[in-house]
């Protein structure tokens, strides 16, 4: 019979939190990867995995955890603390390379107290696809940057984020979220819609009046990227913040 394990995921602003509940192996860590990148895709201020019910069966499927971390390192900078595991997972874990990259405490209230205090900066504002959305960002740009005393960055960021938004604006016809995560050595800048359809840089012929939004964020940005969300996706960039 083919291993279950279940995740449910509790909203407990501003922690999410992912409860685990079975046996966790090679099979089942696939099921978790996509549960944990989901969750950090939705940009919670904090993650934090209860693996009080859960049964380890492989130890080798625990790296599932480490993998999560180092990629919410990057973007989109979102601390993941790991918390009541039971004695055998907490002794591999110990001696894992995982320990050294996910922290671990013995309950939930500690991993989400060290969670957020482990948060980075964030604003966030929900906008509509109207004409005005493109000032609306850029007052949440100059807001964010002279909140975290990061006035040099206004310019960058303002230009990235009104494409972004202006791209929503003009393709996708759904309201959006916007997201600034002060996270150094990066100002990240995000966009959440409603359509499902990817960003992609075009390549616009040399008189075209327009389609070249994205290939400027690629130029200002240390990286970029669309990832789904849910029915829509999220499109993202670093700005350095050097």
């Amino acid at each position: 019979m083919a291993s279950r394990i279940s995740c449910e995921v509790h909203d407990e602003s501003p922690v999410t939190v992912v409860r685990l509940a079975g046996a966790l192996d090679m099979a089942t860590m696939r099921a978790v990867h996509t549960v944990l990148d989901r969750c950090l895709t939705s940009q919670p201020d904090a993650l934090v995995v209860d693996l009080g019910g859960v049964r380890v069966t492989d130890r080798l499927a625990l790296s599932v955890f480490a993998a999560a971390c180092r990629r919410a390192a990057d973007w989109p900078a979102v601390p993941v603390v790991l918390c009541s595991p039971p004695p055998d997972a907490a002794a591999w874990l110990a001696e894992s390379t995982a320990c050294r990259v996910v922290p671990v405490r013995r309950n939930c209230a500690e991993a989400a107290e060290l969670a957020g205090a482990s948060a980075s900066p964030r604003l966030r504002m929900r906008l509509e696809p109207v004409a005005t959305a493109c000032r609306k960002a850029r007052e949440l740009v100059a807001e964010a940057c002279g909140r975290w005393n990061v006035p040099e960055l206004a310019g960058p960021a303002s230009l990235v984020l009104s494409e972004l938004v202006g791209n929503v604006v003009r393709h996708a016809h759904t309201p959006m979220q916007v997201t600034l995560t002060l996270r150094r050595p990066y100002l990240q800048v995000s966009v959440a819609d409603g359509s499902p359809t990817a960003a992609r840089a075009g390549c616009p012929e040399l008189r075209a009046e327009g389609g070249r939004g994205l290939l400027l964020v690629r130029e200002v940005a240390q990286r970029w990227g669309s990832s789904p969300l849910g029915d829509g996706k999220v499109v993202w960039a670093l700005v350095p913040a050097v």
